[in-house]
């Protein structure tokens, strides 16, 4: 790293340490290990397949009640409630492999008079891919449908290997910015570096810049950073070998859009109805997090894990490290988190005000309680029998889930 890089991480290491410091004087509250919940298989709800999808990610709702749903292969379907799809054209390229591809799909918080539709998706490049989000201006007719004046609005740099790319957005409740999350594409120690994106939550504005009043807002990061391939473990990833550089063609505004550090595969976020923010990742093997997002701190990836690597490789506990954010929810063994969102319907008027997250390993849908003071506890899992990738409410109230599959089914959830 050069001194302009060091001198950056120094000035980044104090301001965080003093935000921590700040946040244990304050206290916290237990973390619960909701890993080993059973699931129930007596379903309070009927779940009705409507259609499928070639690995179906992100589906938003339209004011007509038609919604847009992404499928990661690259394809942007416009369907009906009844399952009839159109394909949406004007979609940009994506790099499909693995966990890449066409990812999350929303509706600007102003689409009643800009017709804009955010799309999050790892962009190709010559060697492996980078996150990037755009926006367009729908427009369809009776049967057929495109996005106009497609614009990218803020592209991961340098582009690379490995999955893992996040890519939720939530709007802030006043419409003015937006939040989005940035996963560490498998290579860990980015998360700790405050000159590259990677394992952060950004807040920019909606046209993609650093939003003002960010924990470093004005501030600019190194001109030049690493690129590493995804390396075997947390260990391995300290000495990982460079594969190339990368220059910045100008400011390095990556410390201006920090909002937080420290996230592994950050894959659900959303406002809860008192407007705090609220977070789901996954852990390696184990560790799961719910994380109350709370600007300047720091999350811990990959220091701490309620879990171990993938080949048995020990990661320190959180508990060893009383200056990094603890999840209030975390799942050892693992539920593989697809999203989250929080109820505010009327078919379901016992779950107001609780969020709901699919499981992707557990076949699972949950239900988590909020007690208005920054912490949350499980409520309800479960057996679905489908690995859910996305639950979103409809406009009546009825629960919509996407299936992470090939074909991926697409389900209503309504009471029995």
């Amino acid at each position: 790293m050069n001194r302009e890089g060091r001198v950056h991480v120094k000035n980044w290491l104090m301001g965080v340490g003093a935000l921590a410091l700040c946040a244990m004087a304050g206290g916290a509250s237990a973390q619960i290990n909701a890993g080993t919940m059973p699931s129930d298989p007596n379903l309070p709800f009927k779940l009705t397949q409507v259609t499928s999808f070639d690995y179906p990610w992100r589906l938003a709702f339209l004011p007509d009640g038609r919604m847009l749903v992404t499928e990661k292969v690259g394809h942007l379907q416009l369907v009906t409630q009844a399952g009839a799809k159109t394909e949406v054209g004007g979609v940009p390229p994506v790099y499909y492999q693995g966990q890449n591809g066409l990812l999350g799909v929303f509706l600007s918080p102003h689409y009643a008079t800009d017709h804009n539709i955010y799309l999050t998706y790892v962009e190709p490049g010559d060697y492996g891919g980078g996150l990037a989000m755009g926006r367009g201006q729908l427009t369809f007719n009776a049967d057929r449908a495109r996005l106009t004046g497609f614009q990218v609005l803020w592209r991961q740099m340098p582009r690379g290997r490995g999955g893992q790319p996040g890519a939720q957005i939530a709007f802030s409740p006043d419409g003015n910015y937006l939040f989005l999350t940035v996963g560490e594409r498998q290579r860990m120690t980015p998360a700790q570096d405050i000159n590259q994106p990677e394992g952060k939550i950004l807040r920019l504005t909606l046209d993609g810049k650093p939003a003002p009043g960010n924990p470093f807002a004005g501030k600019t990061g190194a001109q030049t950073i690493p690129l590493i391939d995804p390396p075997s473990n947390t260990e391995t990833a300290k000495t990982a070998p460079v594969v190339s550089t990368y220059t910045f063609p100008g400011p390095n505004l990556t410390p201006s859009e920090t909002w937080t550090t420290g996230h592994r595969t950050p894959y659900g976020l959303a406002f809860a109805p008192d407007g705090r923010l609220w977070e789901v990742e996954h852990g390696p093997k184990g560790g799961d997090e719910l994380n109350l997002i709370e600007p300047g701190k720091n999350y811990g990836w990959p220091l701490v894990s309620y879990a171990t690597n993938y080949d048995g490789v020990p990661i320190a506990n959180p508990d060893t490290r009383p200056d990094l954010a603890k999840p209030a929810i975390y799942w050892t063994p693992i539920i593989a988190p697809g999203n989250l969102i929080f109820y505010k319907g009327a078919m379901f008027p016992q779950w107001n005000g609780s969020a709901l997250m699919g499981g992707m390993a557990t076949m699972t849908l949950s239900r988590i309680t909020f007690d208005n003071k920054g912490g949350a506890k499980p409520a309800e899992r479960w057996g679905v029998g489908h690995r859910i990738r996305d639950v979103e409410e409809g406009p009546d109230g009825a629960l919509w889930l996407l299936e992470d599959d090939y074909p991926g089914g697409m389900f209503k959830v309504t009471p029995k």
